[in-house]
């Protein structure tokens, strides 16, 4: 019986350290991690200046209202423009504080990270 016993208590204190790391991951803050921090500005042909604030890393992002005919890249990240809708197309990728103008063809996505 001490041998099922000291099994147990094992098993027991095992599961409460990955219970504890479990919770611990999970109160780890993830916004700050996968996300630009600054804005992203562009001006739309159809809509003017608009703006991405903070946006998510790694996801594709419609440039909406027309594509883009002027962009600012005030993010803390490199931000890589795409010529369609579903960021399959690249054209260029920006670091931060850089700028581009277009003319003709313009990039309807954009992609952080």
């Amino acid at each position: 019986m001490t041998t099922t016993h000291v099994t147990a208590t094992r098993l027991g204190r095992a599961a409460l350290a990955a219970g504890a790391a479990l919770a611990l991951f999970a109160a780890l803050p993830t916004s700050s991690a996968h996300a630009a921090n600054g804005t992203f500005f562009y001006r739309s042909p159809e809509a003017g200046d608009l703006q991405m604030d903070n946006p998510a890393n790694g996801e594709c992002r419609l440039l909406v209202q027309g594509g883009a005919t002027r962009v600012s890249n005030q993010t803390d990240t490199r931000v890589t423009l795409y010529f369609d809708h579903g960021c399959e197309e690249p054209w260029h990728s920006l670091q931060s504080g850089q700028s581009a103008e277009f003319a003709g063809t313009l990039p309807h996505s954009v992609m952080f990270g």
